[in-house]
Formats: structure tokens, C-alpha cells, sequence
């Protein structure tokens, strides 16, 4: 499976050395890596298909200071899609009142038809970019039910149902920005950590130093804005248990296609 990383801070932090050991991770997970630096609702996006401990781009990348309040990095182990630009993460887009979206995904999604449809509109070929146009078309549909752009409550609410149902039977380890808040998921236990701090709050699929890292809540959606919680949903209790079966079933599903 993937590995995923994403801060919530109330000030720039530089976070190289939190970035190199979770980018050293890459020998286990060599598929692609990626990081966005997000600054309310603009993003920058830089990812490449090849292992990160590869990239020399990353590593000159990694030689000057990467500081952000708000960040999300990403390494790749290909369980749905092929090889390529178009299959590392982030994955961004904008809904209808233009509020762009970023989304990593540790994961896998055995079964929801609900997103069958978006495999016609996607750029590449994983699931993870399946669950963001979910989400937008989920978005969108309600801002045009209200005719107006949701307020933080009701992207909240609408986020939390959602990813309760996705989470069924699926492995959605989540972590997405929205311009303002952070979204943490996680249904699997024991893989995602947090630590908090001074300066506000880092998550990581692995801890990353010897500091106080904590197992995030699971089967629970929690938003965070400048790196305090702000909201906490409904626990699902939607656990899912790694199955090694079920992989080998959706490999023989694709290998197939």
C-alpha cells in the first residue's frame, strides 16, 4: 500500500526533515511520489512516476527549505493503475464555486459501483482519483440543490456521510485539504499517526522521528484548520482489516480487463 503525509500548522514550518525520512520510505513503496504546497485555495503540485530515493529533482528539491503551513506528500505502491504521471497523487480539482480540492489515499476500494461511472472521466487509472470526482459530483450536487457554495459545517456533514459509506468494505485511509480545512480518515488500525506540537499538527501513515506520535482515532472523519480540531464525526465503525485474499481477487480482476 501507499504512504501518506499532511500538515495542518497556524504558521510556516520548514519541514525538510519530516519530509526525508517519509520520502525515504519510497525502497518499499517505488512506484511515484508527490507533494502539494497548499496556500488557501491556490496549490502547487509537483509528483513524479519513479521511486522518490531516485528522483534527483526531489532530492535538489529537498536541498533548500520547504516551508508550509498547509502540505500533503505522497509515495506510491501501485495496487490499481499503471505506472505513470497520471496515476500519482495528489489528485486536485475544483467544484462549481471554484474551492479547489486535494486528496492522498492509502488504500484500496474493492467495491463501491457508486464510482464506476467516473472511470470514463478520469486522467489515469487508480481508484484514489475515482474518490475525489465522487466527492466533487457529491459537492456540487448539493451546492446546486442550495444554490449556494457550502458553509464549513455543511461541507463537514457532507464529507462525514460519505466517506462513512465509502468506507465500507474499502480501505480509505484519507487525507484531504479544501482551502481552509484538513480532512483526516482512517478505517484501518494502526495506520496513521499524529503528532501535535507547538506549531500545530503533522500526520503520517509511519512515524517520522522519535517525538510523541499517536494512532489517529479510526472509522472517525476529523477536520483540522491551522492545526487545532475543529470538527469530529460520527464514528462508523466501518473497520477495515487488511486481506490479502482480497487483493489477489481485485488483481485477477484487473489483470483480466
Amino acid at each position: 500500500m501507499c504512504e501518506i503525509f499532511a500538515a495542518s500548522l497556524h504558521t510556516e514550518r520548514r519541514l525538510n526533515e519530516y519530509l526525508s525520512v517519509f520520502f525515504s520510505h519510497s525502497e518499499n513503496h517505488p512506484h511515484g511520489w508527490g507533494l502539494a504546497i497548499n496556500c488557501g485555495n491556490a496549490v502547487s503540485i509537483e509528483k513524479e512516476p519513479m521511486k522518490a530515493s531516485k528522483s534527483h529533482y526531489l532530492r535538489q528539491r529537498l536541498s533548500n527549505p520547504v516551508k508550509a503551513k498547509n502540505i500533503l506528500a505522497h509515495i506510491r505502491y501501485a495496487t490499481i493503475g499503471n505506472v505513470e504521471y497520471n496515476n500519482c497523487h495528489p489528485y486536485t480539482g475544483t467544484d462549481n464555486y471554484s474551492r479547489r480540492w486535494t486528496l492522498i489515499h492509502n488504500g484500496t476500494i474493492f467495491d463501491y459501483p457508486k464510482m464506476h461511472k467516473f472511470l470514463k472521466y478520469q486522467q489515469g487509472d487508480t481508484d484514489s482519483e475515482r474518490i475525489l470526482l465522487f466527492l466533487l459530483e457529491q459537492i456540487n450536487n448539493k451546492q446546486e440543490e442550495l444554490k449556494r457554495p457550502l458553509n464549513s459545517a455543511e461541507r463537514f456533514a457532507l464529507l462525514d456521510e460519505n466517506i462513512a459509506d465509502i468506507s465500507k468494505g474499502n480501505k480509505l485511509n484519507l487525507l484531504i485539504f479544501d482551502g481552509d480545512y484538513l480532512y483526516v480518515h482512517t478505517n484501518c488500525k494502526g495506520t496513521l499517526h499524529y503528532l501535535e506540537d507547538g506549531f500545530g499538527v503533522m500526520f503520517s501513515t509511519q512515524p517520522l522521528s522519535d517525538e510523541s506520535w499517536k494512532p489517529v482515532p479510526f472509522t472517525t472523519l476529523l477536520a483540522y484548520k491551522n492545526g487545532k480540531l475543529r470538527f469530529t464525526g460520527k464514528e462508523h465503525g466501518n473497520e477495515y482489516i487488511d486481506d490479502g485474499e482480497a487483493l489477489k481477487y481485485l488483481y485477477q480482476i484487473f489483470s483480466d480487463l
